[in-house]
Formats: structure tokens, C-alpha cells, sequence
């Protein structure tokens, strides 16, 4: 990843004469290995921080204007506190916007601001790009003018953010999984009391790829907002409205019993949030136990659930898992992030790469498509990498 220190001194050396602090905080993409597509708002997630990750500069400036550049695309934006919005055209810049709308809302001093973000997470591909450029710059501004603030706090004022900047209602697991994460660790994180839990790994032998199909996806926000639809009639149906009540109230046979009470189709979502449940409640205690044929098992169904009642999958990204699973030192596979296409995830020993990648030739063939390879692990949480005067490179 480029020098972000020397990259702000040289972009603002007007602003800058040596003296005044410049707040650098890195924060780390993310790969859901489990539960992406549960009950909204009581979601059980199996997930983890890789070692992608973005990082911000935050100093002041000497005017009240908003300066914003993205070095590794060589783009720059530009704003007032006045003018501090949601604009479409702003694109990458928007993200680090909303964390100082987050901080103006809360009633912390703002005056102008230079801002500049580099980093290597890919981009488009639900590795959770955006909220790392949005914990990073939050995590920076509160180093430059809220250093007493917790990070419960900043969660909320994130989320806080996040309604007022981009009309989302939602809580912020990426920024809590962001905050939360763990070397050598994969989470569990519960939507329903903001909880996590740390779980130490027992692959010393294994990598984790993760495959962008290039598959091109279109329509994939109206299909997604279904799936939510049918998952919320469907606990409505089953709970007849009771208050509070969230799928982790019933089991595999309560959906059996149902049938002909509910439609099919929504049947068939109920299903997958009360199977995939159990299934991360079981994928961690293998974990724990160090019991890698159990995790697999539990990944591989987890992703026959997507495909057969989800039904977000698609041939191409069927294909990569199922090719994979034939390879002698894969662990498991699976589909992560909104489906349609984008990406895979595989476990997998060190010397079977190459014939992995090998097998992708024969994807690029069928298919047409070149797919792109990531090599991850799993990452530390978010942090402060520099705080003070920049007068040479930071690191």
C-alpha cells in the first residue's frame, strides 16, 4: 500500500507547515463466511477481517473548506461544512463524509479538513471497502478532535451517521466486525445484542482464496430486497405477529410442519435462516473443537442453502465450488457476500494452489469469464497508525 504520510504532505504542503497533527488510522476489509443472508436486524454472522485493508489522513486545514483525494485513483473532491452531503458524483469520498457528518451531528468542533485515502481491498465485490474507509476516518477524527470518545460510542455515531448522511436505518455490524476483529481469529457476531465472539483458529496449514467470478450482475438490489420481503413474511406467518419474536424461536421442524401454511417460496427462505443458524452454531463449535471435517460440512451446506432455497446463487459460482471440492487439500468452499455472481471463498492447503488455479483455466473457457484471485487471512482490528506531525515519510 502506498505512503499515505508522504502522499498528504506532498497533496497539502500548502496547508501543512510541520506542526500541525496529521491523524493516519487503517481499518480492514472483511469476508462473511456464514449468515450474510439472515433474518434483517437479527442477523448470526460467522465472519472475519482479512488483511486488505484502507487507510486515511486526516489534518486541518486553515480554511473551513473539505478536501478530499484518493491516491490510488488520482482523484480529487471538494466540499464545505455548509455543503456537507450525500452526492452521488462524490462517489469514494461520500464514505469519509458521512464519518465527519457522524462527528458535526454529535456537536464536535469541525473546521476545514484535508483528507486522503489509499488502500488495497478490492473494490465491488462485498468485502466491505466502504465501511473500512468509513471506520478509518472515523477512527482519525476522533484522535484529531474527540480522543475521550469510546468505541461503543463511535459505533453509535457511525450508525447515527449512516441514517441521517445515506437514509440507512441498520445496526453497523462491518463497522463493529472492523473495530472487533482478531489475528488468527473468526467471529461470531450477533445483530441482536451487538455481541462478538472471538474463535482461535485451527488452520496452520491452510490459505484462504477468495475467486471473483467476474460474472456480471444485474438486478441484484430488487432480488435481494425479496429475499428480505419472503424472510420477514415468513416469520410473520409463523409467529402470528407476536412481539419479539425472531426465527431463532423455532427449529428445522417447525418449517416442515408449516407446509401448505406457507407459500412455498417463502417457506423455503424461512428455512435457510433457521438452518443457517444452527449451521454457524455448529460451525463453531467444530472450531473449537478442531474438528475440520464438521466445519466444512457445515460450510459446504451453508452454500447448498444458498443455491436450493435462498436461491441466490448462480452455474458460474456452482461450478467454482463444486470444481474446488474435487481438489485433494480444499477444506471447503462456499459463495460469500450478496450472491448472483461475485465471489467464493475457498480453504485450502498451500500446496494445492496451483492446481486450483489450474482448474480455473477450465472456468475461463466455459464460461467466458477471467476470474481474479485474492490470497487473504485473517486481520487485526482497526487502528491509529500515526498520530502527531508529519515532517518525513510515516512508517
Amino acid at each position: 500500500m502506498k505512503d499515505i504520510g508522504s502522499i498528504h504532505l506532498k497533496e497539502y504542503e500548502a496547508d501543512i507547515d510541520g506542526s500541525e497533527p496529521v491523524m493516519i488510522a487503517e481499518s480492514p476489509g472483511r469476508l462473511h463466511l456464514m449468515g450474510e443472508h439472515g433474518e434483517p436486524g437479527a442477523a448470526l454472522l460467522l465472519t472475519t477481517a482479512i488483511n486488505r485493508h484502507v487507510r486515511v489522513a486526516i489534518s486541518h486545514r486553515k480554511d473551513s473548506s473539505l478536501r478530499f483525494f484518493a491516491a490510488d485513483l488520482g482523484e480529487r473532491k471538494r466540499t464545505t461544512l455548509i455543503n456537507l452531503k450525500y452526492k452521488r458524483e462524490d462517489r469514494w469520498a461520500n464514505f469519509i463524509k458521512m464519518a465527519i457528518h457522524g462527528f458535526a451531528e454529535w456537536g464536535y468542533p469541525i473546521k476545514g479538513l484535508n483528507c486522503t485515502l489509499t488502500g488495497n481491498i478490492p473494490q465491488q465485490v462485498s468485502l466491505a471497502s466502504s465501511s473500512a474507509i468509513e471506520v478509518a476516518s472515523a477512527l482519525a477524527l476522533r484522535a484529531l478532535i474527540a480522543p475521550d470518545l469510546s468505541d461503543k460510542e463511535l459505533l453509535n455515531l457511525l450508525s447515527d451517521a449512516s441514517f441521517s448522511f445515506f437514509g440507512r436505518n441498520e445496526h453497523p455490524l462491518d463497522h463493529l466486525i472492523a473495530l472487533s476483529s482478531k489475528q488468527n481469529h473468526f467471529l461470531v457476531v450477533d445483530e441482536l445484542d451487538m455481541s462478538v465472539r472471538h474463535i482461535p483458529l485451527p488452520f496452520k496449514d491452510y490459505k484462504i482464496l477468495i475467486t471473483d467470478s467476474r460474472v456480471p450482475r444485474f438486478g441484484v438490489d430488487t432480488e435481494l430486497k425479496q429475499r428480505n420481503r419472503d424472510i420477514r413474511k415468513g416469520l410473520e406467518m409463523l409467529s402470528h405477529k407476536r412481539e419479539g419474536a425472531t426465527f431463532r424461536d423455532y427449529v428445522t421442524e417447525d418449517l416442515m410442519e408449516s407446509m401448505g401454511a406457507l407459500p412455498e417460496e417463502i417457506r423455503r427462505r424461512s428455512l435457510h435462516v433457521v438452518k443457517e443458524l444452527r449451521r454457524i452454531y455448529d460451525a463453531e463449535e467444530a472450531l473449537k473443537k478442531s474438528d475440520l471435517n464438521s466445519f466444512a460440512k457445515a460450510v459446504y451446506h451453508s452454500h447448498e442453502s444458498l443455491r436450493d432455497l435462498l436461491e441466490v446463487s448462480c452455474p458460474e459460482i456452482d461450478w467454482l465450488i463444486k470444481r474446488s471440492g474435487e481438489i485433494n487439500g480444499v477444506l471447503c468452499s462456499r459463495m460469500t457476500g450478496q450472491g448472483f455472481g461475485g465471489c467464493t471463498y475457498t480453504i485450502i492447503k498451500a500446496d494445492a494452489v496451483d492446481e486450483y488455479t489450474r482448474r480455473l483455466e477450465d472456468y475461463e473457457r466455459i464460461f467466458g469469464f477471467k476470474p481474479i484471485v485474492h490470497e487473504v487471512s485473517e486481520a487485526g482490528p482497526a487502528s491509529l497508525v500515526h498520530s502527531g506531525a508529519l515532517v518525513s515519510a510515516t512508517e
